[in-house]
Formats: C-alpha cells, structure tokens, sequence
C-alpha cells in the first residue's frame, strides 16, 4: 500500500484581505504589504527622483502616509495604484523642494557593485540600463518604469501618475526607442533587473516604518490611558473591603465589652 503526503499550499493574502487585517490592528499584515510593494514603490520613487537614499526615504514617508489613511482607501482603484499614487507624490515633493534650493553639481548615477553570486557582465548591463533610464527626461522616466519595469497597464499607469491614457502610451513609445538606442536593442530581456530592492536593502525600509508607526501606536495608547477614569472596584475587591469593615467592628465591639467586664469588679 502506497503512503502519500499532502503538501500544504500556502495561498498568498490578497492586497484587500491584508487591508482588512491591517485596519483591525496586525502589524505582521502590514509588514507583507510592504514587502510585496517595495520594489516597485522603490522604482517609481527612483524614477522621479534619481537618487537611492532619496527615494527609499520617500517609499517610508509614503507607507506612514498611506497605513495613517486605509481608513480613507474606497476601492475605486486597486491597492497598489493607490500606494504607487502616494509614493510617487511623494517623490515629486522632494524634488520640488529640492529643486527650490540651490541645485549642487550633477552627479553620476550610484550603482551597486556585483555580489559573489552576480555574473559580472550581467552588473554591467545593468549599470548601464539603469544608467540609460536615469538619462531619460523626467516625464518618460516614470512612465517607462512603471510600464516597462512594474508592467502595470496603461489605464493603472495613468491612475497613478495623473496623466491620460494617450500620454502613457505616447511617452512609454518615446523611452524605449531612446533606451533601445541607448543599449543598441534588445532591452526586453534585461529590464526585470534594473533597479533590483531586496534583501538588506528592503529589509532595512520595512523595518523603519514599522518603528515609526510602534512608535505612533504607542503614543496613542499613553495618551488614551493617561486619559482613562479610575477603574471602579470590582466584586470581589468590594467583598475584601466590606470583611474588613466588618471585622474592625467586631474588634471594637470586643474591646468595648472587655473594659466594661473589668469595671465590673
């Protein structure tokens, strides 16, 4: 007779069923959410933005923004346009702001050195491809990212940034034939690792919010307990009050017959 084991499948928690998790107060929903999403929230910040340190600070501020209003979140787009809606607000705030300061030299692109277990020249189509996608103009780049890299549709990639559908379509038609001419063809195959975000790096952004937002949380908890009425006794504290009552009065009514026992004699 043959043994077979069943393996347990374990099914991936949709954006909605992590929402509702989230809004009734799950902190480990909230840290999926986050993980499923970083990647693509990190590309379009970077897009906008051009900058690793900038952006990933803009991926942070947009998830405490974002987790402070699910409450507000009515379902009319998917979840993550939604996220990717504030995460690209966000970018483009700091980039107003920085662009009100005085401007300091342009940089070349940072980007990551090989690991042991990276082919080197595959590093270096990388490098360029993203070198490539950083040279794009502003209104291409992002549309690029979130189409070509994220492979949202057109309508979610319009959602998202606020543009029309026949904007997305235009500008995602422009960048790949400069990034075609950038990397001589054949770019298809080479998009899926331009601007990678995970492990120490992603681990390092989930970690931040959810500090922030502990630390939000437990604010909230000292000032709604500092704000609690005294808590009323409970039955058996009245019962242990009402003993001792009693017992008290037992004592006196005690010491009261002794003394008059001895003035007696």
């Amino acid at each position: 007779m043959k043994s077979t084991s069943a393996v347990a499948v374990v099914k991936q928690p949709s954006d909605n069923e992590l929402l509702e998790r989230i809004l009734s107060g799950d902190m480990r929903a909230m840290e999926i959410l986050m993980r499923l999403h970083n990647r693509t929230l990190f590309r379009t910040a970077h897009a906008i933005l051009r900058d690793e340190a900038e952006a990933e600070e803009a991926v942070q501020d947009a998830y405490v923004k974002a987790y402070r209003n699910f409450g507000t979140f009515r379902g009319e787009s998917k979840l993550s346009t939604w996220l990717v809606r504030i995460a690209a607000n966000e970018a483009l705030m700091r980039r107003r702001r920085a662009q009100a300061r005085v401007e300091p030299a342009e940089q070349e692109p940072a980007s990551e050195a090989p690991g042991p277990e990276e082919d080197a020249e595959r590093a270096e189509v990388r490098r360029l491809l993203e070198a490539g996608i950083n040279a794009l103009p502003d209104g291409y780049r992002a549309v690029f990212v979130l189409r070509g890299l994220e492979e949202l549709s057109v309508e979610e990639t319009a959602l998202a940034l606020g543009i029309p559908d026949a904007t997305v379509r235009s500008r995602y038609f422009r960048a790949r034939g400069l990034l075609r001419v950038w990397m001589a063809g054949g770019i298809d195959s080479k998009l899926q690792d331009a601007f990678a975000f995970a492990g120490a790096r992603c681990d390092r952004l989930v970690r931040a919010v959810l500090g922030i937002l502990g630390a939000s949380l437990a604010a909230a908890t000292i000032a709604a307990c500092s704000e609690k009425p005294p808590r009323p006794d409970s039955e058996a504290e009245h019962a242990m009050k009402s003993e001792d009552v009693a017992q008290t009065a037992m004592r006196e009514r005690t010491m009261r017959q002794g003394e008059s026992g001895r003035m007696s004699y």
